[in-house]
């Protein structure tokens, strides 16, 4: 009986070079090559001058003390900095934290304090975000914050500009970024992503070059790019989709990095594919849906577009099918991952069939292994659900500072344990049916219900607090939590959602919310989840929507 086991055999050998490493030998390649378009700020950078860009901040940075293995972090929405940012951490060996724009208060603060950032290049302000104002409110908290530099406003008295560390630059020998990029290990960390966690903290997710910048090259393998390829990328640089599937996937095969606009906005997206003749667009399902449904969609110019990603969320298969023929992307291909796993471990082809094409998560990736197991840890046959578990290059080192969470997840043979449960079939392609754990996916956010459950028991007036995840057709899931209210006291929903608003990040805000006088529990004192989405489903009348896990 064939096992539900498979390694992604490869005549293709793994990189072994630090990304600073990767970024020169590129751009030595490719010289003349654009490698960033930043469409709002009006920035065009060919990789040389996107090279140079790198070298000034890692100088920058080296002035204001910035030692190999600093934490280093940056709070911004999609721009040209944030790319510069990334790569320029990373040739003198600095750690790049990644910080979610979406955070308040607490997020952030937790954030900066458990990875010890001594360094914030942050944005002022984007919409209802004021992220300098935030900071100075959990500032006297962060004792080994230095400083901040701001990308686009008046920094806070002794803190900098994003333009200041150029002038600082001039004081640094170029040879000193050399010099520490020589030093540079593939294997040592280099960027920190915060997950949420199970406890209620976000759990850091710590990568290595090794790690992320072979996970960037195969997927572009994985998309057959090559120097010629322009990518248009409206999902957030902080995560994995944008950093990884994006910034590395194209710096690796020497194509363009395009950036639409600081964040989503389906009209400027398919505005810069048009004018930036894109071959590639990237998104979570939610993101083409509104691209479609744009009313003036058939007047955009999409005819160079080839190929692109899906991932991050439920794929509906309506919507696959018709991305690939409305939006001219025949290629369009679905990747599966976590943060932890640098993030992809399966992605289908290009020319898989139809069918495997938006009804799986594909086969597994080069140098790759994936088992599916049994509650007892044991590989099921081909066709029997279990859980998937990964290993290979692209598990990450660990959780920042987190030994008990990380040996939770890696086992002793280095197999990440995912939580998702999944299917082999006997091609070898996987489908993701669900989920060990209680992870919401909405939008391609992964929500944890514990981190929202523990925020809302510090409302006075919640006795007790359960939350799931409800099918959504926009966004793949939404947040419903179940209330218990306390004795004499009383509550409304707008009350529940105005005690998250600027606490918590707004995804996490529960859109639904049912008063109940006691939750579903086992004889044990267990809360039956399962039973609760099963009720809420019914009395929203969600029965009816069907998604595809893609994430």
């Amino acid at each position: 009986m064939l096992a539900s086991y498979v390694h992604g055999a490869s005549e293709i050998p793994l990189i072994g070079e630090t990304i600073g490493d990767c970024l020169d030998r590129v751009a030595d390649r490719f010289p003349e090559n654009e490698a960033l378009v930043s469409a709002g700020q009006r920035i065009r950078l060919t990789y040389v001058q996107f090279r140079s860009a790198c070298e000034t901040l890692a100088r920058g940075l080296i002035a204001l003390g910035v030692e190999r293995g600093d934490r280093v972090g940056i709070w911004s929405t999609n721009n040209a900095q944030w790319v510069i940012a990334q790569f320029g951490t990373a040739k003198i060996g600095a750690i790049l934290v990644n910080v979610n724009p979406a955070y308040r208060t607490s997020e952030v603060q937790y954030a900066l304090q458990q990875s010890g950032t001594s360094v914030l290049i942050v944005q002022a302000k984007h919409k209802s975000s004021d992220y300098l104002a935030m900071l100075a409110e959990v500032r006297p908290a962060l004792p080994q914050l230095r400083r901040l530099v701001v990308v686009d406003g008046e920094p806070p008295a002794g803190d900098l500009r994003w333009d200041d560390l150029a002038a600082l630059a001039a004081s640094v020998d170029p040879g000193e970024v050399a010099r520490r990029q020589s030093l540079t290990q593939f294997d040592e960390p280099i960027n920190i992503q915060y997950t949420s966690g199970t406890t209620g903290f976000p759990k850091g997710a710590t990568l290595s070059h090794h790690n992320i910048l072979n996970n960037g090259f195969f997927i572009g393998e994985g998309c057959r790019y090559t120097e010629r390829d322009r990518v248009c990328i409206p999902v957030p640089f902080y995560h994995c989709f944008g950093m990884v599937l994006g910034n590395l996937a194209c710096v690796t095969h020497g194509a363009a990095i395009v950036i639409p606009g600081p964040s989503f906005d389906p009209a400027a997206t398919l505005a810069a594919v048009q004018a930036e003749r894109c071959t590639s667009l990237y998104g979570v399902p939610t993101m083409f849906i509104a691209e479609l449904n744009l009313p003036n969609f058939k007047d955009y110019d999409l005819s160079t577009l080839r190929t692109g990603i899906m991932a991050g969320a439920p794929c509906p298969v309506e919507v696959m099918k018709r991305v690939q023929s409305e939006m001219h992307i025949p290629e369009i291909t679905i990747c599966y991952g976590m943060t932890e796993t640098s993030p992809v471990s399966c992605q289908t082809g290009v020319d898989d069939p139809l069918e495997k094409r938006v009804a799986t998560v594909g086969r597994v990736h080069p140098h790759i292994e994936c088992k599916i197991v049994d509650e007892g840890g044991k590989i099921v046959p081909r066709g029997v659900p279990g859980e998937l578990c990964t290993r290979g290059y692209s598990v990450m080192l660990g959780y920042w500072n987190d030994p008990e969470n990380t040996a939770a997840c890696i086992d002793a043979a280095r197999y990440m344990h995912t939580g998702d449960v999944a299917l082999m079939d006997g091609d070898g392609y996987v489908n993701i049916s669900g989920r060990v754990k209680d992870m919401v996916i909405r939008g391609g956010e992964n929500i944890y219900p514990r981190e929202i459950e523990e925020f809302l028991y510090t409302h006075p007036a919640v006795r007790d607090v359960a939350v799931i995840g409800v099918p959504d057709e926009r966004y793949g899931e939404q947040i419903c939590a179940w209330v218990v209210v306390a004795e004499g006291a009383a509550l409304t929903a707008d009350e529940i959602k105005a005690h998250c608003a600027g606490k918590i990040a707004h995804y996490k805000i529960p859109y639904y919310v049912k008063f109940v006088d006691d939750l579903p529990m086992t004889v044990t004192g267990k809360i039956q989840k399962f039973k609760m989405r099963e009720i809420s489903a019914r009395e929203l009348g969600l029965d009816g929507v069907s998604t595809t896990r893609t994430s």
